[in-house]
């Protein structure tokens, strides 16, 4: 779905960069002419960095959005550790040429938001995501499933920005929060998530999917559909047990009253 994009197509947090080295390149030019050409290059650079451009958001309900461009570094089964409950943990990996704004994978509500300090490790390692500076949105979505998304700062990233607060509503794709010059997203669902992208997939900030999440949770103590065919499996071999045995102890009565 497209809809009008609320942001600038360059992100205002980057303005300051932009403009003093716009500046910088252009005094540089009046003073050494091509000498300067290395700030143009920096200058482009800075603005490729801070571009925010609008994207297709897709509608179904059951969908988790990508809250960044970047790398699948992660995906497997864990613990969130803000909720203290299993979890789906799926992590993207930002490099210095991605997006860098963070968007909201869910339509819902944040319930509360929690800052820690922390180190500044590269932020495509594991233990990045405990022990890195970090930023948690714990949120649930519209018909109360829990989903944490998680600002972890990098080895170059210095700077974890975040515009929501607890009692916030959220949108898909509208941005939360920014985080300059590289860094990571951990997001972490419900158990009963499925995952739709494996390590190593390219991803983008509220256009890929990366996992759907069913709309309620599932009923208490019911069982898993594999496990009921387990059951109904181990039933059918007592069965056919039960009559070989009794067809082997007829033909044993009959051996016997030939005899």
């Amino acid at each position: 779905m497209s809809r009008m994009y609320p942001y600038p197509l360059i992100a205002k947090e980057g303005w300051p960069f932009i403009i003093g080295s716009l500046v910088l390149s252009i005094l540089t030019v009046i003073w050494c002419g091509w000498w300067s050409l290395p700030l143009w290059v920096l200058t482009a650079f800075v603005v490729q960095f801070f571009r925010d451009p609008a994207r297709d958001i897709p509608v179904a309900p059951e969908d988790v959005l990508s809250p960044a461009d970047g790398r699948i570094v992660v995906v497997e089964k864990t613990t969130d550790p803000y909720r203290g409950v299993n979890a789906l943990k799926i992590s993207v990996f930002m490099n210095v040429f991605n997006v860098h704004s963070n968007r909201s994978p869910i339509d819902g509500k944040v319930e509360r938001v929690d800052y820690f300090k922390g180190s500044f490790l590269n932020a495509a390692l594991d233990k990045a995501s405990v022990q890195n500076e970090r930023n948690a949105v714990l949120a649930v979505t519209k018909t109360g499933r829990p989903v944490t998304f998680v600002q972890v700062a990098g080895l170059v990233a210095r700077r974890i920005l975040c515009y929501v607060n607890a009692h916030d509503l959220l949108h898909r794709g509208d941005r939360y929060g920014f985080i300059r010059f590289g860094s990571r997203v951990d997001v972490y669902l419900p158990e009963d998530a499925t995952p739709l992208v494996a390590i190593g997939d390219k991803v983008s900030a509220s256009s890929t999917v990366l996992a759907t999440l069913p709309l309620h949770a599932p009923a208490a103590g019911s069982a898993p559909e594999n496990s009921a065919s387990s059951v109904d499996n181990t039933t059918e071999e007592a069965d056919m047990v039960k009559e070989a045995t009794d067809r082997a102890a007829v033909a044993a009565q009959h051996v016997l009253s030939q005899e």
